[in-house]
């Protein structure tokens, strides 16, 4: 089972949907996701902001962050996956953030790459979580690895917070009793 299949499937098993705002895969992720068949019922949509502006005006991104540190950052990458998840209505935010190339970018070396996730406003998982990558490979290659590398960021995530909410659901603290 892929990737996309398993986040989708964990989706589905809790009720929950997923957004994802991208950058330097261009749609990827989403293309990935609704290769899925059934992602409509845990995919919501995407928002491809490959313009900086588009960035702070379609998903929220602080202008004096972009301003300041340019689009190829983890706290941009942040508060992509948080924009996207407040603007499209969705649990769980995804975000990809980077340089594919053949150029660096905001004085950043090409495979330079963040893949950031976040989670639903009520759990600890909101504030998010951001990896920073550094890739090696052709454009192709780059922007492969940044999809493959955001959908296991979110799978992780998914299962982790559900092992969270089994624990907190069951009363316990994850240790085993006498």
């Amino acid at each position: 089972m892929s990737t996309a299949a398993r986040v989708l499937a964990l989706l589905l098993e809790r009720g929950q949907t997923v957004a994802a705002a991208e950058s330097l895969t261009g749609g990827l992720v989403a293309a990935e996701l609704t290769g899925v068949p059934g992602a409509s019922r845990g995919f919501l949509g995407s928002v491809t902001a490959y313009a900086t502006p588009l960035k702070h005006r379609l998903l929220g991104v602080d202008a004096d962050l972009l301003d300041a540190r340019g689009a190829v950052d983890p706290e941009v990458a942040a508060q992509m996956a948080r924009g996207v998840r407040d603007r499209l209505g969705a649990d769980w935010g995804v975000s990809t953030t980077g340089v594919a190339g053949p150029d660096p970018q905001d004085g950043r070396p090409v495979g330079t790459v963040y893949v950031a996730v976040a989670g639903p406003a009520t759990t600890g998982a909101a504030a998010g979580k951001v990896v920073s990558l550094r890739l090696n490979g052709d454009r192709a290659e780059i922007r492969r690895e940044s999809v493959r590398s955001a959908l296991e960021l979110l799978h992780e995530e998914l299962s982790g917070n559900a092992r969270a909410q089994d624990t907190e659901q069951n009363g316990g603290n994850g240790c085993l009793q006498p």
